[in-house]
């Protein structure tokens, strides 16, 4: 693992930080109590039972909306590579809270409300890494999250697909067509008459799996996209129950940390363990930051591979995706 340092003064580290920097400003003095956006009724917002629910896929594949895109600037020679987490300044104790909103092409996975209602309830800001796919079959909900001061959305690829597995074209229609997703997401929020800042000139990226290849690594950094993992793994999609995953990410979690999540109806009682890790953390001093704004305040910790947890943990979805099994969560 390759790690920049807070004394390693790179021009290019200090300018990126001084352009999130006045982005941050504004959104970190968020409420204690953040409605959501204001350009959509609180009842549009709210929770809906039956939303979560994962079901099969039935037609065709999902309709690419016709977007222009204009091309990005290459990530900066020091952001390259796989963004761990986030050294900060001593006494500075913040958290980068974020969910996976997944779907695959076999699926059209759920909107887990009762997350996101929470998380406004109580003023928390969290960064969403949307798939394309997600995007274009939840349109009001993906309007929502868009518009909504307190989130941020990052590209988690069109459907799912593993990037190490995935090559060539197949591998960068993945990156590229989330990338239109997102901004169908905008196009949504805009025509409900919402006031959406400009996107900012780097765009957040999740490698599904948490694994990559270095021929996806380094096309996701050359078409502008920060890669950004996490340090500590919730588990959700296990059964592993609210209070024994709140007890998990307290243990792992410090300052500086990003941790993964899932709305998508795929994470098992994520909304409850949010319950007891969100108080928890706040009676230890923690602040609440969208990753952007977790950039904006440290030195990212920065590896040449992907990887879950450990290098090489992801293997096992590779093989997966080669030979077209599937992998079950823990029971």
């Amino acid at each position: 693992m390759a790690t920049l340092c807070a004394g390693d003064a790179l021009p290019s580290i200090r300018l990126l930080r001084a352009h999130l920097a006045a982005l941050a400003l504004a959104s970190l003095a968020l409420p204690a109590q953040a409605a959501g956006p204001a350009c959509y009724p609180p009842q549009a917002l709210a929770a809906k039972p039956g939303e979560e629910i994962v079901r099969p896929h039935t037609g065709g594949p999902g309709q690419l909306p016709d977007i222009s895109m204009t091309a990005a600037a290459p990530v900066p020679a020091a952001l390259r590579g796989s963004i761990r987490r986030v050294d900060l300044p001593p006494g500075v104790k913040m958290v980068a809270l974020t969910f996976d909103l997944c779907e695959a092409s076999s699926e059209t996975s759920g909107y887990d409300g009762a997350i996101v209602d929470y998380l406004r309830a109580e003023g928390v800001a969290a960064t969403f890494f949307a798939g394309g796919k997600w995007m274009v079959s939840h349109p009001e909900r993906g309007g929502q999250l868009t518009a909504d001061p307190g989130f941020e959305m990052g590209n988690h690829t069109w459907s799912h697909a593993n990037l190490t597995v995935k090559t060539g074209e197949a591998m960068r229609r993945q990156v590229d067509d989330a990338d239109i997703g997102l901004a169908f997401g905008r196009r949504q929020a805009e025509a409900r008459g919402c006031m959406l800042p400009k996107p900012q000139a780097l765009s957040l990226f999740r490698f599904p799996y948490g694994s990559c290849s270095a021929e996806s690594l380094n096309y996701v950094n050359d078409t502008g996209h920060l890669a950004i993992q996490w340090d500590v793994d919730s588990g959700d999609p296990a059964f592993i129950g609210a209070k024994g995953m709140a007890e998990d990410m307290l243990r792992g979690i410090r300052p500086g940390s990003i941790v993964l999540m899932h709305a998508n109806g795929r994470g098992k009682h994520t909304a409850e363990a949010l319950k007891i890790l969100i108080p928890a953390l706040r009676a230890k001093g923690y602040r609440f930051a969208t990753v952007g704004q977790l950039l904006a305040a440290g030195t990212p910790v920065i590896a040449q591979t992907c990887y879950s947890l450990k290098p090489g943990d992801t293997r096992i979805y590779d093989e997966a995706a080669r030979t077209g099994k599937r992998i079950l969560p823990v029971q």
